[in-house]
Parts: structure tokens; C-alpha cells; sequence
């Protein structure tokens, strides 16, 4: 290696460290969408994980399904205290959304299951009629479907479904889903739905009463 060689490794990479932690603050970074910082981080992989882990952060990298994102560390004292600061923001969601997110979670698990695409596109229609059951009967169509499409806008903020260029109807489920709502999550979905379930007819009711 010659001494510009040498220059350019030492001069470049702390740069490289820096855009990468910068873009992981901000949010998830996709492989499919972000090629050059998604490259960048598989190579500085240990040097960002090294850095984040000074300010309480660990970095959740999925090489396979191709993303990235952080996590808050928490450590405690010998008391049992936390003694870091949350440094990711946690969202509270509605019942709707977050039934939303486990008929999106248990249909992508299904999709893995039968094998074939690894991406699961979505229309409206199919979503909707996904929703449909969980509602009270005779609930008015066109309202419906301006509250599930009002779900999903919330959806694709969280980052979790993105709707398809110049295809408004159609949805990519994103599968950094499967980071967030985890198979044990899933092993009480029959349970999870009932509560969703009689949730939204008790406010249906309300509502028509």
C-alpha cells in the first residue's frame, strides 16, 4: 500500500462512520432503498456498533431480509434502576393500527410459509377485507374504507408498509415487521384478536348508539 493509499483509508472511513450512525438516527435504513449507506454499514459494522454503544444504543442488523435500524440499550444498577436514557422514541398506537399491524404480521408470515416471492404486495381491496371481519357488521362501506386507508397512511409513516410508485391501491409489507412483532407475539394472535375484536365492536356500538 503506497502512502496516498494509506491517506485515503485513514481519511475516509471516520467520514463514512459518521453519514452512517447519521442515517441510522433518523430511522431504518434499507438495503433496496439506500444502496451506498447500506454497503458502507456492513463494512464499518463493528466501528458502528462500537460507537453507538457509547451513548446507550445497539444496532439491529438483518443482512438476509436487508435492513437496519437501533434499539435502546438499558442498563441497570446494582438496585435495579435504569441508569441511561431512552434515546429511541416508543410510539403508543391505537387499537385500530395495531390491529392493523397483527393481520399484516400474521398474512406475512403466511406468505414466508408458502414460499415463492419474497415480497408481499398488498392491494387495498385486500386489506380492507382483511379489517372487515374485526368490524361491526353493516358498518358503512366508503367510511370504512377511508378508516383503513387512514390506518395505512399511519402504517407507512411507522415504516412498516410503503404503498407502490404511480400504484396508489397496492402496499409492500415491509418485513422489518418481523423485528417488531416477534413469533412469541404471534403465538397469542388468536387471543390478541379477540381482544381487538370485541374492542372495536364495543366502540361501534357506542357509536351507534
Amino acid at each position: 500500500m503506497n502512502e496516498h493509499s494509506a491517506n485515503i483509508g485513514t481519511t475516509e472511513q471516520p467520514g463514512d462512520l459518521s453519514i452512517v450512525v447519521i442515517a441510522l438516527l433518523q430511522g431504518v435504513v434499507y438495503r433496496d432503498e439506500r444502496g451506498e449507506i447500506w454497503n458502507a454499514l456492513i463494512a464499518l459494522q463493528p466501528q458502528v456498533r462500537d460507537y453507538l454503544a457509547v451513548i446507550g444504543l445497539e444496532l439491529v442488523l438483518d443482512e438476509a431480509e436487508g435492513y437496519g435500524f437501533l434499539q435502546s440499550r438499558q442498563h441497570e444498577s446494582e438496585d435495579g434502576t435504569v441508569v441511561l436514557p431512552r434515546l429511541v422514541r416508543r410510539q403508543q398506537l391505537a387499537y385500530p393500527v395495531s390491529l392493523l399491524l397483527a393481520l399484516l404480521r400474521k398474512k406475512l408470515a403466511e406468505f414466508d410459509a408458502a414460499g415463492g416471492d419474497t415480497r408481499l404486495i398488498l392491494s387495498l381491496d385486500e386489506i380492507v377485507e382483511l379489517f372487515r371481519v374485526f368490524l361491526p357488521a353493516g358498518s358503512n362501506e366508503a367510511r370504512l374504507i377511508d378508516q383503513i386507508d387512514a390506518h395505512i397512511n399511519k402504517v407507512v409513516k411507522i415504516g412498516f408498509v410503503r404503498p407502490l410508485k404511480g400504484q396508489q391501491q397496492l402496499f409492500e409489507v415491509r418485513r422489518i415487521l418481523k423485528a417488531f412483532v416477534d413469533g412469541q407475539w404471534l403465538a397469542e394472535f388468536d387471543q390478541r384478536l379477540g381482544e381487538y375484536q370485541q374492542e372495536l365492536r364495543q366502540k361501534g356500538e357506542k357509536a351507534n348508539g
